[in-house]
């Protein structure tokens, strides 16, 4: 006798609700890129959606029960709904990045009222160790030949009437005091983390003060610093400049530029653009940032680890971009290995040992001069393209499955043979004792020309 009882009510509803409700709210107080998660992860709340379908229907099977409707009406309004309302919030996001000024602010607060700060300058060792803590708004720090520590800047307070505004104004400041063995600047208020309120704070402190700076909202700057420089934000731009010591920057959102260091630079954490220049130390980054890369003149090369890409370089004198599915390296006199997949590569003139592993993605390397250290290139569904002087000299391995080999170099010790439809290439070129090349690629094609 069939069962008699009505299907269950799908899950459905309430886990996706539920699950757009998480991401909003860790957007909201944590900085979570909706942008990028709904162009990237969107497919995730379909997979939801067939998954819940598929163990609804799994446990009515099991325990005799009507299974719920596959797919109904309202869940298919549902979804496009909770799509659309992701959407919003990152075209919100967008017209504020791009747009300063634009006017938006969501939830809406009132109007923005502006007051000053008064700190009393502290003294300090003109070596201690200075931490500034902030929650919302921007800080700059600066150096000074003074030994002590000052703060001017803003309380910046969005009210709907001014008596509201200096009431909020009147419970914050900011205090120095003595931490440990080193000195901390921090906001004092009886609710320090009311998103009502930005501190803007320009802070002077001793050159030669290694800095920690920890900030949750709010661009960061710091310049002419003697020693080491941390910062960490939750979500702001990042800028470091004129500095002797080592830099560190763990951004989780926003810009990071560092420029004309004598030190180390590490960055690390999840954000947008990096740029990087001039620096005599080395620069290592290790994590995920999804705008574009740039890095000129690293005297001791260059670390970039990332899900996507590993990538050595023991010298950088001219620049590396990566962005828009594009790696581009030019003048990297040192060592340089790559392992990534998905970017058309383009590498000019390294000057040690290449080594670069890629796949569905274009490899061009290209040499003004003879290459003088041991070359590998392996690819897979796309080309190789290797452009060097008539004049080079080098032993040669390529190896195309499924594809040919164009060789504009040709000698009798260079065999090229044919076998079904992959090619092969072996041999030597030039009088003198060159390099081993090894190219190997498959569904793609090997190209040897020469330099024009």
């Amino acid at each position: 006798m069939p069962d008699s009882r009505p299907p269950q009510r799908s899950l459905f509803p309430g886990l996706a609700l539920l699950f757009v409700g998480v991401l909003l709210l860790v957007h909201n107080y944590r900085g979570l890129d909706i942008r990028h998660l709904l162009g990237h992860w969107w497919p995730l709340l379909i997979i939801l959606w067939g998954a819940i379908k598929l163990f609804e229907r799994a446990a009515a099977s099991r325990s005799n029960q009507m299974s719920p409707s596959p797919i109904t009406a309202g869940e298919v309004v549902l979804v496009i709904g909770l799509l659309s309302l992701l959407g919003i919030v990152a075209a919100v996001d967008v017209v504020k990045d791009k747009i300063p000024g634009s006017g938006i602010d969501w939830p809406p607060r009132g109007n923005h009222f502006d007051f000053d700060l008064n700190v009393e300058p502290k003294t300090v060792p003109a070596d201690s160790r200075i931490t500034v803590r902030s929650v919302h708004g921007d800080i700059s720090v600066r150096s000074t030949d003074e030994s002590q520590i000052r703060v001017d800047g803003k309380k910046s307070i969005q009210a709907w009437s001014e008596t509201d505004a200096e009431h909020i104004a009147s419970a914050v400041s900011v205090e120095i005091v003595k931490n440990g063995d080193g000195y901390e600047v921090r906001p004092v208020s009886e609710g320090s983390r009311d998103s009502r309120f930005d501190l803007n704070l320009d802070i002077a402190v001793p050159k030669k003060a290694a800095l920690t700076i920890r900030n949750e909202r709010g661009n960061v700057s710091v310049s002419d610093m003697d020693k080491p420089v941390v910062v960490s934000t939750t979500r702001g731009d990042v800028e470091v400049r004129d500095t002797t010591g080592d830099v560190s920057v763990d951004a989780q959102k926003g810009k990071v530029t560092v420029s004309d260091t004598k030190g180390n630079v590490k960055i690390s954490g999840h954000g947008k653009e990096i740029n990087v220049s001039a620096a005599t130390g080395g620069l290592t980054i290790d994590g995920e940032f999804f705008g574009p890369i740039r890095a000129d003149k690293i005297a001791k090369g260059v670390r970039f680890v990332s899900q996507r890409t590993d990538l050595t370089l023991t010298q950088l004198t001219g620049h590396m971009e990566t962005g828009s599915g594009n790696l581009e390296i030019a003048d990297a006199p040192g060592n340089l290995t790559l392992r990534t997949n998905s970017y058309d590569i383009s590498i000019e003139n390294a000057g040690g040992k290449l080594k670069v592993e890629n796949r569905n993605g274009n490899i061009e390397v290209r040499f003004s001069q003879p290459p003088r250290d041991d070359i590998e290139i392996s690819n897979s569904s796309a080309p190789i393209t290797l452009i060097l002087p008539e004049s080079s000299s080098f032993e040669i391995g390529a190896d195309c499955h499924s594809c040919d080999i164009d060789s504009e170099f040709s000698a009798d010790s260079l065999k090229q043979t044919q076998t079904g439809g992959d090619s092969h290439l072996e041999g030597k070129y030039g009088n003198g004792r060159g390099p081993k090349i090894i190219l190997k690629t498959s569904y793609g094609s090997i190209s040897i020309r020469k330099t024009s």
